[in-house]
């Protein structure tokens, strides 16, 4: 069994308060038994034209701030963090290990130019899929926007994926909770493999739209083990791999695939 701590927190433009959330989110993540807590999409500072001005560098203060609390409560740690780049930034999941150490860091690639959006004005994409040994599970890393691309998923399964770790600051509006919770269990039950995601809550002081909640545990077999609502809220839950190895036992679609494109 892995105890995952989902982080729903919301953020603010300010990195240094978003900081100190994240380590209160932490201590209580470490008092209930986590070996993992996952952050939200941005959890550096909210979107926004300042975004630019505020990245940092992976040893840069917020982050060695997240790593100094995940090494004294023996935990790994997700977040969304914001890297300078050559003019625009990178949208970066980072991944801490339990002893601080950054064990790897990807780079959104599907940026949001959608529902009048234009992520790509301030955000240099990515360009490979990342999985990372963290808390004793192949962890694939999933940006918001990546999750409407299947084959994102579908790659980071052949490479070994035991979890989906899904960072949103998913936007309001018509349908779009909607989408967030269908496409979360689709790439669960596609996939037959866990996902774990976790969204920013709603900023009552903030006006963009971003920020629904909705964190969820999906199982293999898509169905919801844990959904946080709307509210801010830190929530501990358990993946049992036991559960992956049935479903697949019953469900083998990996191994029923015809068609080679994107199989590694």
């Amino acid at each position: 069994m892995t105890r995952i701590a989902l982080c729903q927190i919301p953020v603010s433009e300010e990195p240094a308060a978003n900081l100190r959330s994240a380590r209160e989110a932490l201590e209580r993540a470490a008092a209930d038994g986590a070996d993992l807590a996952i952050f939200p999409e941005a959890t550096l500072t909210r979107y926004g034209r300042r975004i630019t001005d505020l990245a940092e560098p992976l040893d840069g203060p917020f982050v060695t701030g997240l790593a100094e609390s995940a090494r004294a409560h023996g935990l790994a740690v997700i977040a969304g963090v914001f890297e300078p780049g050559e003019g625009r930034v990178h949208n970066t999941a980072v991944a801490i290990g339990p002893g601080g150490g950054i064990e790897a860091a990807y780079r959104k690639i599907h940026l949001f130019d959608s529902f009048g959006a234009r992520e790509s004005e301030l955000v240099a994409p990515g360009g490979a899929p990342v999985v990372v040994e963290l808390a004793g599970l192949r962890i694939g890393l999933v940006t918001c926007y990546d999750i409407r691309f299947p084959e994102l998923t579908r790659t980071l399964v052949d490479q070994g994926a035991d979890l989906f770790a899904v960072i949103a600051a998913w936007g309001s509006g018509p349908m779009k909770e909607e989408h967030w919770v269908t496409l979360v269990r689709a790439r669960a039950i596609e996939n037959t493999t866990w996902v774990a995601a976790v969204g920013q809550a709603p900023n009552p002081e903030a006006r963009d739209g971003f920020g629904i909640g909705r964190s969820m545990l999906v199982d293999p077999m898509g169905v919801v083990r844990s959904d946080l609502g709307p509210a801010p809220a830190v929530r501990t839950c358990e993946l049992d791999p036991q559960i992956t190895i049935a479903t697949r036992n019953a469900l083998p679609c990996l191994e029923h695939r015809r068609l080679p494109l994107g199989r590694s």
